[in-house]
């Protein structure tokens, strides 16, 4: 259920089974984007999708420690299974190499593993496949828009304006290989003190609404500066197996914009006299 191709280009094999085929990138590092893909994940899970995730961040790979997930993923024939925890199928090249031990690989070998991600793992029917990208736009993020009839992107900020510019970079990639956008999410928003109950704007306020209106894409929403947040992540528990509002209203608007971008798609029939 991808975007058509431009005019020329071969179409894309869909993913079997997999509805909407969903990239949450970042222009850099360090804004939370896996915390956000782990959560958002769960949170449709138990609004009744069924959800995988694929940890395509394959240099550092978190979705494992985030998931509270340590096993190793086998195979079935040639279909290999992924590793099911908190309602969501998950794979990633944490399962594979797990530890410090660093990946030094080149763009081919990139290619080949998302290609297996992608194409040998047995995902099953899912309503919703979510794809955590490396920071930044280089080959992981380009191998899989080229080969993979993406919905659309979700672009994870933070308010400070390096974030922001590095996101806006993240928001031209996408436009320019016509891949829809389903929208911003600025993430450490804002905290609230534990003593005064005041919201504290710690990186700056409102940048990532305004870059989303000037850049004519939606705005997912606002995620606070949470420590349970983090410290949920930290013990494989993340907060939204629990009551998490913010998540849960992402998981919302994601579903309205990927509902909006398939009825986009759809092709017109017209009815002559």
């Amino acid at each position: 259920m991808g975007p058509q191709p431009p005019h020329g280009e071969p179409p894309k094999p869909p993913i079997p089974g997999v509805h909407n085929l969903i990239a949450i990138g970042s222009g850099k590092g360090g804004v939370g984007k896996t915390t956000v893909s782990v959560n958002l994940a769960i949170s449709l899970a138990r609004a009744g999708h069924k959800v995988g995730l694929m940890d395509a961040d394959v240099y550092g790979p978190n979705v494992p420690l985030m998931m509270g997930v340590r096993a190793t993923p086998h195979a079935i024939g040639e279909r290999i299974q992924p590793i099911e925890k908190h309602g969501v199928r998950t794979m990633s090249m944490g399962f594979l190499n797990p530890g410090d031990k660093p990946l030094i690989w080149r763009g081919p070998m990139l290619h080949s593993v998302i290609q297996q991600f992608l194409r040998s793992v047995d995902w099953g029917t899912l309503d919703y496949l979510l794809i955590d990208l490396p920071p930044g736009t280089g080959d992981v993020a380009l191998s899989l828009i080229q080969t993979a009839p993406l919905t659309g992107s979700i672009v994870v900020t933070t308010p400070s304006d390096v974030s922001l510019e590095d996101a806006r970079k993240a928001i031209h990639m996408f436009q320019q290989v016509r891949v829809p956008i389903l929208g911003v999410v600025e993430n450490m928003s804002y905290l609230i003190c534990p003593h005064c109950n005041e919201r504290v704007d710690v990186f700056s306020y409102g940048g990532g609404r305004k870059t989303a209106e000037v850049m004519n894409v939606h705005f997912l929403g606002e995620l606070p500066l949470d420590p349970h947040v983090r410290a949920g992540g930290d013990r494989g528990q993340p907060v939204s197996l629990e009551d998490a509002p913010d998540f849960v209203k992402l998981a919302r608007e994601v579903e309205r914009r990927a509902a909006e971008v398939n009825a986009d798609k759809r092709p017109t029939i017209e009815i002559s006299d």
